[in-house]
């Protein structure tokens, strides 16, 4: 099941947002928070996005998710190569739609790397 480089799939089965809530590892930097649980199937990426009601109305929710996902693409495509496989779970508060987009960008970076980096390793 190989796929063009660069892209990220959705998660869209309830046993993997289970399996991410009981056994994903959790990084939250600044605005983001991202939840990933390890995959060595070979598949690309899968990712979901999570902004809830408390962020604001409709456009501002969709606003912050259409950003992290441009952020969650740039990372994948990005120097430090491709997000390692497995299931990821990005969600954000209402400074996602908000902040600059640097700021969300390096926390988002430092999510990414924190949460898919096993504890006692650099």
């Amino acid at each position: 099941m190989s796929s063009p480089p660069g892209r990220t799939w959705r998660i869209r089965d309830q046993r993997t947002f289970t399996a991410l809530r009981t056994e994903g590892r959790r990084a939250r930097r600044g605005p983001v928070t991202v939840t990933y649980l390890a995959d060595d199937s070979g598949t690309p990426p899968r990712v979901a996005y999570a902004v809830g009601r408390k962020a604001g109305g409709a456009v501002v929710r969709n606003r912050a998710r259409r950003r992290l996902r441009a952020g969650v693409l740039e990372h994948h495509r990005g120097p430090q190569g491709p997000l390692p496989a497995g299931a990821y779970l990005v969600s954000a508060g209402h400074a996602a739609a908000t902040c600059p987009w640097s700021e969300l960008q390096q926390g988002l970076g430092r999510a990414l790397h924190d949460a898919t980096t096993p504890k006692g390793t650099s």
